[in-house]
This record gives structure tokens, C-alpha cells and sequence, in this order.
């Protein structure tokens, strides 16, 4: 790791908020991380350029032009990522780098609790299924579970719950994600499903969880990190795998090698990473990151920087419908009379996608973009558009997806809650027309 990142890590314990910007690099007098200091009047000086619906901006936004970044770290394998944190490992993707149907090992994000385990062995590496409502305990290797199980390929998203948190106002903590904590690998691996009929659960079953072989970053190796789950029914879920390989390729280091669950749709806290113990629950799972207010959510609305009591929070499930624009890159500049070709993914959860909509006047007016469905069920829905614009000037793109129940983005953000999970804005990027 470089000096630069450990003085970052360093300065975060101090002030959050001056060592975000140092990892942005994009700190103005006139620009916070979450809005505009003195108000629309700056947009033109800010972005350097007219403005031509300037009008129309929703009061309180960051330009797209000063929301992105492309500063990179250095750890083998996933070149390109933004690191967050580094002790426990957290790293994120630009935009422009997850521009891939499917998503390359190396651009996959990081999110770890603990230390990955070092030296591992696939050949040796084992499973076991356990608690009070499995049928029988049994041990599993990775060579048992290659070959008593259909061996299958799923491109499922995984996303992190905490991704866009960086936006929420008043600031909550954790990781400040922007955009970047999510992918659509294909993972190689068998059907949870399948292994849990050849265990047995009980009537009583409600649960699913998981414990894995990292680390406590407090060195305590009796210390669990995490133990998170899912209810019974969304780990017999078709979708829901255990799995071996990304893209045909052992798992990256960081990203759970040699075993770990994936629950498309889900929260990634839940697709437990170097999983070594599958429990089988007869009650909610209580393990580490399980309690109030990990991974929960107020039941109600509740206004910003609100305190909210643990009975009155809920436990995340399914993702919200969200999408994002990997081309062009955010900054880019065009020809008054050049057609701009734009492109990104689409995904909602435990739900598809069923249009996407494109805008260049900060929402006044819509566009439907081209979406096409997605290769398997739980996986992101690729979208493409043409844009014609009007004069020359700055605009931004913004993209919004609708899923088959119904639900849209919202403009600009949605329900504040304690932790910042479950932002689904609309994503947008920085053109400039001259």
C-alpha cells in the first residue's frame, strides 16, 4: 500500500470528512461533497461553462462534473479500483471501469470486514452444514461439492448495501461509497439449493447464515467478523450459489477464494465470503452484524439525522431498481453537431428492470432508452441511448430505471436513514457541448 493511502486511512480516524476529500482530490472552496455551498449562482463558474437548464438543477446537488473519480491504489489484481479504506481492505470501481457486460475479476469491488486467510488450500478446503434445523451435519470439500452438484454459471449482481452512502446528508458512517460497490460477474459454483435437500432442514427452518475464515482486525482469531444471513426461502432460491469461480477463473483473493455463497439481488453482506460453516436456523440468524443498526433500515420515513430505536428498523432484503452510465466517462466533451452514444446497466433487486429513461435537463423531460433483458434471472440489464443536444454548453446525463412493480429511481436521493444504506439515485455524468 502506498504512504499516500496509509496517511489517508490515518487522517479518516480524525476527520472523516477532509481525508474523503483527499481520496476524491476534488475539494473547491464553493463545493462540498454534498451540495453547493452558495447556491445555483456558482453552477456556471463551478463547471466552467454555460449552463443552459441551469434552472432546472435541483437545489442542494453536486455537479456531476466534481462527483467522480479516478483515483487509483495498487494491489495486485485490481488495478484501477478506489480505495476507501485499507485496514480492513475497501475499494471501489469508477463508473467508466465497469463499462463490461460482464464484469472482469479485476473490476469487481472490495468489501471486507476482517483479514482475508492466507494460505489457503482449495484441496483441503472444507464446508460443513450445521444448526439446531439442519437434517444431518455434514462436511463437504470443494471436489464433493464439484462433483456430487450440478455444476452452473449465473451472472448475479452483487452490490453492496452501503453503496452511494456517500451522498446522504446530514453524513452517517462507514465506508463513504459513491457508485462503485457493485458488479455482475459470472460466478461458477452449485445451487445452495441442491446441497441443503442432500443435508436436510427441518419444518422449523427459518434461516440461512453463513461463518467465514477471515480475520478480526483486532487480531482475535476466536473473534467472528461478520455472520450475516437470509430467510429460508431466498436461500432455496434458483439464484442462490455457492461458489468456486468468477468468470470461469478461480475467486480473487479479496473477493472470497476459495468458497463463498452469492444471493443475487441481496445486500452483499450477506454472500458470505472464505465460507467455511453454513448454519441452518430455527429464529432470525443473531450473529455478528445481524443486530440493529447493521444492514436495517427505519420501517417508516424518518427526517435527516434522525436517532431511530432498534424496534423501529428493519432488516434489508432486496435491493432497490437502480442503473448506472459506464460510457461516456463523466467529463467528457463533444461537437455541437457530434450524436453522443451512451450506455450502462439496469438492475432492481429480487426484480428486472422494465425501462430506462434518459434526461439532459436536470428531469424536466424523459427519453427511453433502449433496454435490453438480462442473460438470466437476478443479473443487470444492459441499456443503450443517443442524445442530440440542443447548444453548446454544460448538461449532465442522468439515467433512471423503472422495475416490473413499478418502482423508479428518485432524482436525487432517497429516504435518509442512520447508516446510508439503499441510495438509489439517478446516476448522472458531466458533458461538455462546445
Amino acid at each position: 500500500m502506498k504512504k499516500r493511502e496509509r496517511g489517508i486511512h490515518e487522517t479518516f480516524a480524525q476527520d472523516p470528512e477532509r481525508a474523503d476529500w483527499e481520496v476524491w482530490g476534488r475539494r473547491t472552496d464553493r463545493v462540498t461533497r454534498r451540495g453547493f455551498v452558495s447556491g445555483l449562482a456558482a453552477f456556471s463558474a463551478i463547471v466552467g461553462a454555460r449552463v443552459p437548464f441551469a434552472h432546472a438543477a435541483p437545489q442542494g446537488i453536486i455537479p456531476a462534473s466534481h462527483s467522480n473519480s479516478d483515483a487509483a491504489f495498487q494491489i495486485e489484481g485490481k488495478d484501477g479500483l478506489i480505495l476507501l479504506n485499507d485496514r480492513p481492505v475497501n475499494a471501489e470501481t469508477p463508473p467508466h471501469l465497469l463499462n463490461d457486460d460482464i464484469t472482469p475479476a479485476n473490476r469487481l469491488f472490495i468489501r471486507n470486514y476482517g483479514e482475508p486467510p492466507e494460505n489457503v488450500n482449495p484441496s483441503t478446503w472444507s464446508l460443513t452444514f450445521e444448526g439446531e434445523s439442519v437434517g444431518s451435519y455434514k462436511t463437504y470439500t470443494i471436489a464433493n461439492l464439484k462433483q456430487r452438484f450440478e455444476n452452473i454459471s449465473r451472472q448475479l449482481v452483487l452490490e453492496c448495501g452501503g453503496n452511494g452512502r456517500a451522498e446522504f446528508d446530514p453524513p452517517v458512517s462507514g465506508n463513504q461509497w459513491s457508485l462503485g460497490a457493485v458488479g455482475c460477474p459470472q460466478w461458477n459454483g452449485v445451487r445452495l439449493k441442491d446441497v441443503l435437500e442432500d443435508v436436510g432442514h427441518n419444518q422449523d427452518a427459518v434461516y440461512v447464515a453463513f461463518y467465514g475464515a477471515d480475520t478480526h482486525m483486532s487480531g482475535d482469531s476466536e473473534r467472528v467478523t461478520i455472520s450475516r444471513g437470509v430467510p429460508i426461502d431466498k436461500a432455496l432460491d434458483d439464484e442462490s450459489m455457492i461458489v468456486w469461480g468468477m468468470n470461469g477463473d478461480d475467486l480473487h483473493p479479496m473477493n472470497g477464494h476459495p468458497l463463498r455463497l452469492v444471493f443475487g439481488g441481496w445486500p452483499g453482506s450477506v454472500s458470505g465470503k472464505w465460507l467455511k460453516r453454513v448454519t441452518i436456523r430455527n429464529k432470525v440468524h443473531d450473529g455478528p452484524k445481524m443486530e440493529s443498526p447493521s444492514y436495517r433500515v427505519p420501517r417508516t420515513p424518518v427526517a435527516p439525522g434522525t436517532t431511530v430505536a432498534d424496534e423501529d428498523m428493519r432488516i434489508i432484503h432486496a435491493m432497490p431498481v437502480k442503473s448506472l452510465i459506464t460510457f461516456p466517462k463523466t467529463g467528457v466533451q463533444i461537437g455541437a453537431n457530434d450524436t453522443l452514444k451512451v450506455r450502462g446497466h439496469a438492475w432492481a433487486g429480487d426484480n428486472s428492470v422494465r425501462s430506462l429513461n434518459v434526461s439532459i435537463d436536470f428531469g424536466q423531460t424523459w427519453s427511453e432508452a433502449n433496454l435490453k433483458p438480462a442473460v438470466n434471472r437476478l443479473a443487470w440489464q444492459h441499456w443503450d441511448h443517443s442524445i442530440k443536444f440542443p447548444t453548446t454548453g454544460y448538461y449532465e446525463v442522468w439515467a433512471r430505471a423503472e422495475d416490473d412493480q413499478g418502482h423508479s429511481q428518485p432524482m436525487v436521493l432517497p429516504n435518509w436513514n442512520p447508516k446510508g444504506y439503499l441510495n438509489n439515485a439517478c446516476h448522472r455524468v458531466a458533458i461538455y457541448v462546445s
